[in-house]
């Protein structure tokens, strides 16, 4: 006969099983025009002159969209190259932006690059950061389920690689002068706002106990974030 307190550890583990966060795979094109133009992005940016594409993480960033729904995100960021419609950044680069994960309204959670390939998403850390794109912002909230699924997403990513930030992408220019901020163009900078100040505050509510480190003070002299 199975003990009353095991009953209740079995019952527990299968009900955590039972609400595990699941992850779609859902990958964009990486072909070897993307491979290349990402190669040039980590030698001209970051002077890392590799063979494979590869990341090592050390941060995760939360994004944003704007795009109000999952496929005209996920189609956004699908083709290899940037469109002409973002001259502000080709400038910099030709390669297409994305990020390695994408989370609908709903909070669907879809993996569109393994979490070891850079992404474009964050100028100056692309090479150590995990990107977290969230369908929504400006008039279109990110959503209860979105915040629930960026909690459990970056808890399975802090247990599998030594991540020690966890920043909304209007918080990146703070590290500049910072050991990991790599960007070689100091004049490559863009003002952000997302995913919201409000959003962080409550992601960081959730994830306290993991103790990741503080944001750095921004220096003296840097640009002002938008909001």
């Amino acid at each position: 006969m199975i003990k009353p307190w095991y009953s209740l550890l079995f019952l527990g583990l299968l009900l955590a099983n039972c609400h595990s966060h699941k992850v779609t795979q859902k990958p964009i094109i990486f072909d070897e025009t993307r491979k290349q133009l990402t190669l040039e992005y980590l030698e001209e940016h970051y002077e890392l002159k590799q063979d494979e594409p590869t990341i090592d993480p050390k941060m995760v960033v939360v994004h944003w969209t704007i795009i109000p729904t999952m496929q005209k995100t996920f189609d956004a960021f699908n083709r290899s190259t940037l469109p002409s419609w973002r001259p502000k950044i080709q400038s910099a680069s030709g390669l297409n932006v994305s990020s390695q994960y994408l989370i609908a309204q709903d909070g669907t959670t879809y993996q569109l690059l393994p979490d070891t390939i850079m992404a474009r998403h964050v100028i100056g850390l692309n090479h150590c950061a995990i990107g977290i794109e969230n369908v929504g912002g400006g008039g279109m909230p990110l959503t209860k389920a979105q915040l629930r699924s960026n909690t459990a997403l970056i808890k399975k990513l802090a247990e599998k690689y030594p991540i020690e930030y966890v920043i909304g992408h209007y918080e990146y220019q703070n590290f500049i002068g910072h050991p990991l901020w790599k960007e070689t163009d100091a004049n490559y900078l863009t003002q952000k706002s997302d995913p919201s100040k409000a959003f962080m505050a409550d992601l960081r509510k959730r994830l306290k106990r993991l103790g990741f480190k503080a944001v750095p003070e921004k220096a003296v002299g840097s640009p002002k974030d938008e909001g």
